[in-house]
C-alpha cells in the first residue's frame, strides 16, 4: 500500500534525525514504528537509499527483529510465553485453549484486527510460569480461568478475541 503525504514527510523527518547517527538504522525503525505503529514496506525503498543500504539488507533488519511489524498493529497483541519453564507448568494447554477460543493458529490475527497472536520464547518471568503479555502487561501464573477472563476483557473493549 502506497505511504499518504503525511506518512513520507514524517519517515522523511526521522531519516533526517538519525541518518547521520552511527547505527541509526535500528533506531530509525523503532522511531517509524512508534510514530505509525509499523513500518510500511513502501518506507523501504527511501530508508535504505538513505543508509546506503539494499532494501534487502532494510528487509532482513525487519524480518529479524521479531518486534518490527510490517502492518498497523491489532487492537490486541497477545503474547504467549512457549518457553520451557512455562511450557512445564501449562503454555501448551492455554496455547491450545487460545486456538480452539479464537479459531487463529499460533502466530494470527483476526480478520477484524482486534486480536493478534505471537508467541515469544521467554518473557523472564519463569518463576510465575505460564505467562502471557496482553498489550504489553504481564500476566503470570495464568491459569484457563484467568485466560477467559483476560479474552472477556478483549471483547468487552470491542476488540474480537
Amino acid at each position: 500500500m502506497p505511504l499518504t503525504t503525511e506518512q513520507q514527510s514524517r519517515i522523511a523527518a526521522l531519516v533526517s534525525d538519525h541518518q547521520a547517527q552511527p547505527g541509526g538504522l535500528l533506531p530509525l525503525l523503532h522511531a517509524v514504528q512508534d510514530e505509525l505503529g509499523h513500518v510500511p514496506d513502501a518506507a523501504t525503498p527511501d530508508i535504505a537509499r538513505a543508509f546506503r543500504l539494499s532494501q534487502a539488507e532494510v528487509r532482513g533488519v525487519l524480518s529479524f527483529y521479531h518486534d518490527f511489524r510490517g502492518e498497523p498493529p491489532a487492537r490486541h497483541e497477545l503474547r504467549l510465553c512457549r518457553a520451557e519453564a512455562c511450557q512445564s507448568m501449562g503454555s501448551e494447554a492455554l496455547a491450545q485453549r487460545l486456538r480452539a477460543r479464537t479459531g487463529l493458529d499460533d502466530a494470527g490475527r483476526s480478520a477484524d484486527g482486534g486480536l493478534e497472536l505471537r508467541p515469544v520464547y521467554c518473557l523472564g518471568a519463569c518463576a510465575c510460569a505460564p505467562a502471557l503479555l496482553l498489550d504489553g502487561e504481564l500476566h503470570a501464573r495464568v491459569d484457563a480461568a484467568a485466560l477467559d477472563a483476560l479474552l472477556a476483557g478483549c471483547l468487552e473493549e470491542g476488540g474480537a478475541c
